[in-house]
């Protein structure tokens, strides 16, 4: 068996990369069963991140795809948002940042398979959830087998299929996949007459999605479409506006049920937790890489929230994590209306978000900067390519309750998924806000085998392999295999055991880096070395932050009464209100060094800020801890002032601010600079 399995680790790391992501393998057939996909005859464990190419200047495309790949994605889901491409009645716009065709031949080059939501519905904090404001005047009902309503949206189908022909898997393109609606709960039958439109339209993709919650009132036949699940470590969609609230504590624990009962609580109310279709695949599309801002709430998301949940779902037996998103992003301008989720639209109108920034506290954020989980994550990401037919045929079993309340710290949450005498332990000891204390004198075993006594500090989130590769157990994590070397990820305060096949048991082992075994084939690394694995990173990361001249202008006019709108949260200021902000010049030194990967960031305080350029408002912000960015390189040659609009913070504002946030009344700025990576 052990040797077995490193035969098929060795070949998962010479083929997977040609099965998952390259081009070469697009076409190539592709199944799946109850455990994973199947491409090309192998198994494989897919890292699925969501990007908006419609809400990122087509000029960014390539390099914010490969940046994706560099940290591990081996596949993208994007929207194709309804009112992006046909705000104005019969007027299908494919141009820019707009054109879904040059988008996927961008995936294409760069080797990335892409799952298509096509809607109509998406939600993804657009204005009426990408539905354009014209057909609210129809008379339909919509997202049912209404004939108006579908008449309409046939259109929109066939200019999509305009867009991705000659590009679909079956004609070696990157299009693998299709999702129809979002986050439905209605008739089976509706999302069956999305499906079967598009494949009269011509269609003919490997598989097809839908969002697994809330359950549907009638199924869809079984196979028709995957189910896919999710969870979060916060919402903005919230009404309450305190810490912790919810039902996200879920989503930290190991679990059978594939359900999350905290996603999307605005729209969709209480749900239950179900276990459905146990013989689909346990996929997810969206796990939460981070978190919008609305106006009412505003969470600060952990780059540790994200592994968490990443490992959780791994542990509970998920073969493909999708996060949303991966990359955030910026809303395009709209003709009619601003085409940000707000209060005043006529759907989907439960908070107000920004008008431009979705930036999401992503791992990639609006700008492709780097935030701290792009690399936490990568080791997670690693693992599950190189290891992708090991793991996929290896069933859970939880050895920690299922339904622990919010921060219960009396026993160690853990889990395993083995098949036969090999498999993987995986521990989870952090849930966010909770501060999970040390475990002591754990005991843990898996396929007959003990590993010895340990002390599971407090934070600890590891995966120790047992009898597979070589290795009867350790108490250090596997990252990747690659010709013949086999790398792991030491534990931060857990002591490397490393217990051989042969017999042979290295105690209290030291990382090493990648250039010196410490044993044969085995590489120990540190987890910030195992972050940056294979990476190949540009130098701008280490370039000094250069300072920028700014200076207050206009004082803040009195303070506007913030009221609670129609969906009974807080509402966001109007066009009049920003007139009475307070007003600051930001002066760019020129030329710029680097302009094209050159980040303003702006240290401020207060309610919420915008960036204006020559009149125009280019950027917007809801304060809520984190600096201001705004990519330099997307402004007009010339431009080498801006101004900076800033309302400020009342007392007792009915809004949710985190703990980072200073919550000082009023409003100043403490630091402007140019930096090259975000951080």
């Amino acid at each position: 068996m052990l040797m077995n399995n490193r035969l098929i680790a060795m070949l998962a790391a010479a083929l997977l990369s040609c099965t998952v992501a390259t081009a070469s393998n697009f076409g190539k057939p592709v199944t799946w069963d109850r455990h994973s996909l199947i491409i090309d005859g192998r198994r494989v464990c897919p890292v699925m991140g969501e990007l908006h190419y419609s809400r990122i200047p087509a000029n960014e495309w390539q390099r914010e795809v490969h940046k994706m790949r560099e940290g591990g994605v081996t596949m993208i889901a994007t929207y194709v948002f309804w009112n992006h491409v046909e705000e104005e009645e019969g007027v299908f716009r494919w141009d820019g940042q707009r054109s879904l065709r040059r988008f996927l031949e961008v995936c294409k080059e760069e080797q990335m398979p892409v799952v298509l939501r096509l809607g109509p519905f998406c939600h993804g904090e657009v204005r009426n959830g990408g539905i354009p404001d014209w057909m609210f005047l129809k008379g339909c009902k919509m997202r049912t087998v209404d004939s108006m309503f579908l008449s309409y949206v046939k259109p929109l189908y066939r200019q999509i299929f305009t867009q991705v022909q000659g590009l679909q898997w079956k004609d070696g393109g990157p299009v693998i996949a299709a999702q129809f609606d979002n986050e439905y709960r209605g008739l089976g039958e509706y999302l069956m007459a999305l499906k079967q439109m598009a494949l009269d339209i011509g269609f003919d993709l490997p598989f097809y999605t839908r969002t697994g919650w809330p359950e549907l009132s009638t199924p869809v036949p079984f196979g028709e479409m995957l189910p896919l699940y999710g969870d979060y470590a916060d919402g903005f969609w919230d009404k309450q506006t305190t810490e912790g609230c919810g039902n996200y504590y879920k989503a930290f624990n190991f679990k059978a049920y594939r359900s999350s009962t905290a996603i999307g609580t605005d729209l969709l109310g209480e749900q239950a937790e179900t276990t459905e279709a146990e013989a689909y695949p346990y996929f997810t599309c969206e796990l939460g890489g981070g978190m919008a801002t609305a106006y009412h709430r505003r969470p600060y998301i952990y780059a540790e929230d994200a592994y968490s949940m990443a490992l959780v779902k791994l542990g509970s037996g998920s073969n493909l994590l999708g996060y949303y998103m991966y990359h955030g992003g910026t809303n395009p301008e709209g003709k009619l209306y601003t085409l940000n989720e707000c209060q005043t639209s006529p759907g989907t109108a439960n908070n107000d978000l920004p008008v431009y920034t979705y930036d999401f506290q992503a791992p990639l954020g609006e700008f492709g900067q780097t935030y701290p989980h792009y690399y936490m994550l990568r080791p997670l990401h690693l693992f599950m390519h190189d290891y992708a037919e090991i793991l996929a045929p290896m069933e859970a079993q939880f050895h920690s309750a299922q339904n622990l309340k919010q921060g219960e710290d009396s026993t160690l949450r853990w889990t395993i998924r083995s098949r036969g005498d090999s498999g993987f332990i995986f521990i989870n000891n952090y849930e966010r806000f909770a501060n999970l204390t040390a475990k002591k004198n754990v005991a843990l075993e898996a396929c007959g085998m003990k590993l010895p006594q340990l002390t599971i500090p407090m934070g600890c989130m590891a995966i120790f392999p047992v009898n597979i590769d070589g290795l009867r157990y350790a108490t250090a994590q596997l990252v990747a295999q690659r010709n013949g070397k086999v790398y792991l990820m030491q534990v931060p305060n857990i002591p490397t055991i490393i217990a051989l096949q042969s017999g042979k048991t290295l105690k209290n082992v030291k990382p090493r880096g990648t250039t010196t075994p410490i044993y044969n084939n085995l590489y120990l690394l540190t987890r910030e070395q195992a972050e940056h694995l294979f990476i190949n990173e540009t130098t701008l990361n280490g370039q000094q932050a250069e300072p920028v001249a700014f200076e207050k202008t206009r004082e803040a006019e009195p303070l506007r009464a913030i009221v609670k709108g129609r969906a009974l949260v807080a509402e966001a200021p109007s066009e009049a209100d920003w007139e009475q902000a307070a007003i600051y010049r930001i002066t760019l030194s020129a030329p710029l060094s680097n302009i094209s990967e050159a980040l303003l960031r702006i240290n401020y305080r207060g309610d919420c800020a915008r960036l204006y350029a020559n009149g125009r408002l280019v950027a917007d912000n809801f304060y809520y801890g984190r600096p201001f960015f705004y990519g330099l390189w997307r402004l007009s040659e010339g431009i080498t002032e801006l101004e900076l609009r800033i309302l400020p913070l009342q007392p007792d504002a009915p809004i949710y601010l985190p703990r980072e946030a200073d919550r000082t009344v009023g409003e100043c700025v403490n630091k402007v600079e140019i930096t090259y990576n975000g951080l």
